[in-house]
């Protein structure tokens, strides 16, 4: 794990959020091994996949479940084929990474059933919350799928405050950790455990821009960025579920 982490081929940006995303202890508390079939879902520009790919390379498989690129707005599109480029760029590390899809719909699965050994997802839930709860329920049924019986869902999400609304969760990005807990058990999924490893004190979700405000996006511009910049990143919670056997 600490040499996928200190992998020469991860970026410069990406290693300076290590403080922030603390992804060997976060893979870690997941049980993620260098021989298991991992699934990542929605990788966006693929911070984690610089991880994962180097890791699970020789013994493992990397399945990176992207946006779908027929469906949903042009940022999917978009987003999609750069990190396919990204791939592509890096063939010596990225070779073996299996491209998927993971959209809403139902009849479409991310890979074989009860072929995985790790689901990961990172940051996705409000994501998904803002496309509707049903679509939401989809996703995590459709992970609840690929799993092995036995298999195991690593998530982490932005955290909100006890008592936001739903519709507060989506215009800020801060999720009730009940609401996402309850989405997971309706899925199938029993809950193994919670993590500190990405908590954050300083962090009151009660920005104008919601988890926006904060690096690294800093949507504020340069309205208050020092005061956001001491915060740091988001609170996130941590769960780990398990697919009974």
């Amino acid at each position: 794990m600490r040499q996928a982490v200190a992998s020469s081929s991860r970026t410069i940006s990406s290693i300076m959020r290590d403080a922030h995303r603390n992804p060997a202890q976060t893979l870690s508390f997941f049980a993620l091994a260098p021989d298991q079939t991992v699934v990542e879902i929605w990788p966006g520009a693929g911070w984690y996949t610089e991880i994962l790919a180097p890791l699970l390379r020789e013994d493992g498989k990397l399945i990176a479940a992207h946006f779908d690129p027929e469906g949903g707005p042009d940022y999917f599109a978009k987003s999609r084929s750069d990190y396919e480029r990204k791939l592509q760029n890096r063939a010596n590390v990225y070779d073996r990474v299996e491209m998927a899809t993971l959209n809403y719909d139902p009849e479409q699965p991310i890979a074989a059933a009860n072929s995985a050994d790790r689901v990961v997802t990172f940051r996705n839930v409000h994501n998904w919350l803002a496309d509707g709860m049903d679509e939401t329920k989809v996703v995590f049924a459709k992970m609840y799928a690929v799993l092995k019986p036995g298999g195991m869902l690593g998530l982490v999400e932005h955290r909100a405050r006890p008592g936001t609304s739903l519709e507060e969760m989506v215009k800020t990005g801060y999720v009730d950790e009940p609401l996402i807990v309850d989405l997971a058990v309706e899925a199938g999924f029993e809950l193994v455990s919670r993590s500190p490893v990405n908590q954050n004190p300083q962090d009151l979700a009660d920005h104008p821009h919601g988890v926006w405000s904060l690096p690294p996006t800093l949507r504020g511009g340069t309205e208050d960025r020092a005061r956001y910049m001491g915060i740091g990143e988001s609170d996130r919670m941590t769960l780990l579920f398990v697919k009974p056997e």
